[in-house]
């Protein structure tokens, strides 16, 4: 999401469960309830929220409601935290819009939920993909979320 003109910041974090300050190791669990997110601080003068949720249905399996790739869990479901009833009607219309297009074979299963309290993730957790590069390209490509990206572009 950073790279897009207009996202200021995304900050990775936990969200959706109920330990307050959870940490990696114990959303990794799979027991606090949580979703490993995103946030994503955005300026609306440069960027509409509706091209940030094409760019979030462009990066995940919204059709695997046992994770993403190898990641497996609740911890990873996918998940769109709205802010207000706004972003909640354009989340609704654009998982409706791609459940009526031909792209997926199996059921949308992305749950559109109301905001809870946002942990920002561990320092180690922020920015992985710059930081270790070469790991993140290599889970990337082995975990099948690279080929799955480009056969559903």
């Amino acid at each position: 999401m950073e790279e897009l003109d207009g996202v200021i910041e995304a900050i990775n974090g936990y969200t959706g469960g109920n330990t307050e300050n959870p940490t990696y190791e114990e959303v990794s669990t799979g027991t606090t309830g949580h979703i490993e997110a995103t946030k994503v601080i955005y300026d609306p003068e440069v960027i509409m929220y509706p091209e940030l949720l094409n760019r979030f249905w462009g990066n995940i399996n919204p059709t695997d409601k046992g994770g993403q790739f190898a990641d497996r869990g609740s911890q990873y479901e996918t998940v769109i935290f709205y802010t207000d009833d706004e972003q909640k009607k354009y989340a609704k219309e654009s998982k409706a819009d791609l459940e009526r297009s031909s792209k997926y074979d199996s059921p949308i299963v992305t749950k559109i939920l109301p905001e809870k309290p946002f942990y920002e993730a561990e320092e180690e957790h922020q920015d992985y993909y710059k930081k270790r590069q070469e790991h993140y390209l290599a889970y990337k490509k082995g975990s099948g979320r690279e080929e799955y990206i480009k056969s559903h572009e």
